[in-house]
């Protein structure tokens, strides 16, 4: 049995991951989906202030406060800065054991120096929002080119679930995981090979500055709705 905190990306909550939280349980593991300040369900909490760490300081802090050791952290598109920098504070607060491992699926891990804007190449003709606490695309572009590979009752489900990401979580600030990447992690990253953004060079080069294992599925951006039981299957291999 494994413990499993599944965290979401931009413009999501702990609702794109329902279907493999049922999977995960029903192979006898304990499942976490927490759900960011700010986004889905939480989104009347939306202020200034928010940002990557204080996002990841509630996954550290869930791992405290939940005791959950050994904990496998899974993050998936801006997630993966979220476990990036749980990981890091969870280790200097709770020791070595902590975290067993990061799954980063179709995730960002940008370098130090680095931004979001180096890593995903956004159309530039995209219809996209920025308001004072928050931004990203229209729901009809989710519903016309980010979900347009589901089946038309997911993507029904899934665009009425869709919101706003907070500001300051859809970047990393300078130096912000630089001490993340100081240190050595077990890790795996899993590509889905259909997914624009973020690349397969990313991919690849988080897998190999982590020393990681590196995976493909050969799915669009959201295999933790689309394919369930297949990426069920990979988190659990390892």
């Amino acid at each position: 049995m494994s413990n499993f905190v599944l965290v979401h990306g931009g413009y999501q909550g702990a609702w794109i991951w329902h279907p493999t939280v049922r999977c995960l349980r029903a192979a006898g593991h304990n499942v976490y989906a927490p759900t960011m300040d700010g986004c889905a369900e939480r989104r009347h909490q939306l202020r200034h202030g928010i940002t990557v760490t204080t996002q990841a300081q509630e996954v550290a802090d869930l791992l405290f406060y939940e005791d959950i050791d050994d904990a496998i952290l899974v993050g998936t598109s801006f997630g993966g800065m979220l476990i990036s920098k749980a990981a890091e504070l969870a280790r200097a607060k709770l020791g070595q054991n902590s975290v067993q491992r990061l799954v980063y699926v179709d995730a960002l891990a940008p370098q130090p120096g680095e931004t979001c804007a180096d890593i995903v190449d956004r159309a530039p003709d995209a219809p996209y929002q920025r308001l004072e606490l928050s931004q990203g695309p229209t729901a009809e572009d989710m519903e016309n080119r980010l979900f347009v590979d589901f089946p038309d009752d997911l993507r029904a489900w899934a665009v009425a679930r869709y919101t706003l990401h907070p500001n300051g979580g859809t970047d990393v600030e300078p130096g912000e995981l630089d001490g993340f990447w100081a240190q050595s992690w077990s890790a795996s990253v899993i590509n889905c090979l259909q997914s624009k953004n973020p690349s397969n060079a990313h991919q690849c080069r988080t897998a190999e500055k982590l020393n990681g294992t590196y995976i493909e599925m050969d799915t669009g951006h959201y295999p933790m709705l689309t394919n369930p039981e297949d990426l069920t299957q990979l988190l659990i291999a390892g």
